[in-house]
């Protein structure tokens, strides 16, 4: 794997930001009163993903930069979670629904595929 020049160039940044968009404009179609509720919970879920691998990242601490990974990776699968609740809620069809958790089941094996990179790094240094 080449080094990335910055966080901005990692391709698990850029494609959680794309995700993080996508999910912003999903949930415009739920329902007002769910706006400060799951709408607010799903997009925050969300956009924590880019925001602990830019962090992690910025710790320069191999150990440090993996933990934020796992924490990025516990964010994603919340949001498979409200994804659930937003189907159940009838807010989505089961095709959205699909969609969006295969894009996040792949952005997890992105990740884990970084932490393993990580990881190998820190063991050969």
């Amino acid at each position: 794997m080449e080094e990335a020049k910055g966080f901005e160039n990692l391709e698990i940044y850029k494609r959680t930001c794309i995700l993080g968009q996508n999910i912003f404009d999903l949930t415009k179609q739920f329902p007002s009163d769910e706006r400060y509720r799951l709408s607010d919970q799903l997009i925050r879920s969300t956009r924590k993903c880019p925001a602990n691998i830019a962090e992690g990242y910025g710790r320069f601490h191999y150990q440090e930069n993996i933990q934020f990974c796992r924490i990025a990776r516990g964010s994603l699968t919340e949001s498979l979670d409200h994804l659930n609740v937003a189907f159940e809620c009838k807010y989505i069809d089961q095709k959205t629904k699909n969609e969006h958790v295969t894009e996040i089941n792949t952005i997890i094996k992105m990740l884990n595929g970084y932490v393993r990179y990580l990881t190998e790094r820190k063991k050969s240094t």
